[in-house]
Parts: C-alpha cells; structure tokens; sequence
C-alpha cells in the first residue's frame, strides 16, 4: 500500500534533529529510515519524502521506525486516514463523512451563515472570528479545516481539505477557486493517492476560477489571478497568472486592510 502523503522536511538533511528528538543517534535513525523506506512506511522522491497518508503506525514493527513515523504524523495538519475496521476510529471516520456530505448536499445552500458555520465547527473545522465560507460552496475533510480572523471563501468553490488545509487572516478565496488536496501516482498500476497539505498565508487573495495544487503555499499578501494553476511556493507578496503561475508584479508589504466575510449584508451568503 502506497497511499502517501508530503511533508515540508528534508529528511536525510534533519536526522540529527529528529534523533535528539528521539532519543536517537543519527546513525541508528538513517538505517531506520532505509528500513522505512523499503516497507512502504516513508517515500522518497527526488528531494522531497513523504509518509503513508494511511495511519499505519500500529502495524509498524521496528520500534523505532514506529516512534519516528508517529513523530512525523505531527508535521502534517491533518487527521491521517484510519486503517478500516470494527473500531471507534473506523465509526468516527464514517459519521464525519456522513455530516460532511450532509453539509455538501443541503446545509451548503442554505441561506444562513450562522447555521452553516456551526455545522462545519461541529464537524471539527477550526473557523476564526468573522470568517465566512459563502453558499454552494463544497468542503471536504471538515476536520482538517482551518482559517483564521477576517477571511472569506465565496460562492462555487470546491475545498478539500483531505490533507490538511491552513489559511490565514484577511484571506480572499473568490468564487469558483478549486483548492485539491491530492492527486494519483499515474505511474503506479494501482493509482495510489498522492497528498500534501495547502496553506494560504495572511492577505492572499486567490481570484476567480483559480486552481490550487496540493503542496502549495501561497505567501503572505501574495496574488494568485483569475484562472491560474499553482502547484507550487508563491513568494509573499507576489502577483503571479499565466501559465506556469509566472511573477506578473508585486504587492505593497504594509497590508492592513479587513476583507469583511462576514457583515450585515453577507449573513445570507
């Protein structure tokens, strides 16, 4: 099973950090991370390394392989998926896709920003103070939402959150923006799942029909334009459009405005 997800580290580069973590040597740690490596725990390719994006850390049998595999499970900001079975995590898993559809299906279109905030708070989604995700718009992996003070996600849009989705304060995500949490490995006969977290940083503003790649990470104030594809870093305060998501200018770096997602006249969003 090769189901796996991205991390921001560079492993080999940070096994001294992670062996004192662990009470390791880095030495010991190398030879655990090959060991990884050959068991489908942790994958590596070109410079970046990923994990099972399934949560495996029970069936891991070297002890350290599994402590170091739990260690890496926090760098991602998202509820790694269950191993399936009669278990209360299995339950858990199921009643959340169960009320996240719900809220796909009917609660999304209802004229009522309280009541369709509430219901992805009790899903688990963490919404900051005056944030709004207007109507019509889909999320997906409720749990592992997270947006900040003042941002707003508008109408149409399609939010997966699957493997982790941060977004700042005073962030502007306008209608019909794709934000995909994942992709296949179209090299692989099985077509395993290929994941990595998105973060969208304070005053960004993704315009319309905007595409965000999994592993992206849009900067402070940066500008991602009407029908662009990121899948990549974009610099803080940068405008980037166009094929390949090219630099096309830049922003003022004292930002300090509020978008206002949530007023008397969006309420009904």
């Amino acid at each position: 099973m090769k189901h796996r997800i991205m991390l921001r580290s560079h492993l080999r580069n940070q096994l001294p950090d992670y062996a004192e973590k662990l009470g390791s040597n880095p030495e010991e740690l190398a030879q655990t991370l090959e060991w990884m490596l050959a068991n489908d725990v942790a994958f590596e390719e070109g410079e970046r390394f990923a994990i099972s994006s399934v949560d495996i850390e029970m069936r891991i049998e070297n002890p350290l392989a599994k402590r170091f595999y739990a260690l890496l499970k926090q760098e991602v900001p998202t509820n790694l998926v269950p191993l399936y079975g009669k278990n209360w995590v299995t339950l858990k898993d199921r009643w959340l896709r169960a009320w996240e559809q719900v809220y796909n299906i009917l609660i999304n279109k209802i004229p009522s920003h309280n009541l369709r905030i509430w219901w992805l708070r009790a899903g688990g989604a963490k919404i900051g103070k005056g944030s709004s995700i207007w109507r019509n718009t889909e999320v997906l992996g409720v749990e592992n939402l997270v947006m900040g003070d003042d941002s707003v996600i508008a109408w149409h849009c399609q939010v997966d959150a699957r493997a982790g989705l941060v977004i700042g304060d005073h962030v502007a995500i306008a209608s019909y923006v794709l934000i995909i949490a994942g992709s296949h490995d179209l090299t692989a006969p099985e077509f395993w799942s290929v994941s990595a977290p998105i973060y969208i940083d304070d005053y960004a503003w993704i315009a319309s029909r905007a595409l965000i790649g999994h592993g992206s990470h849009i900067g402070r104030g940066a500008v991602v334009t009407a029908n662009t594809v990121v899948a990549k870093e974009i610099a803080p305060y940068k405008i980037v459009g166009g094929s390949g998501a090219k630099p096309m200018g830049e922003r003022p770096h004292d930002l300090n405005y509020k978008v206002g997602g949530k007023g008397l006249f969006t309420l009904l969003h």
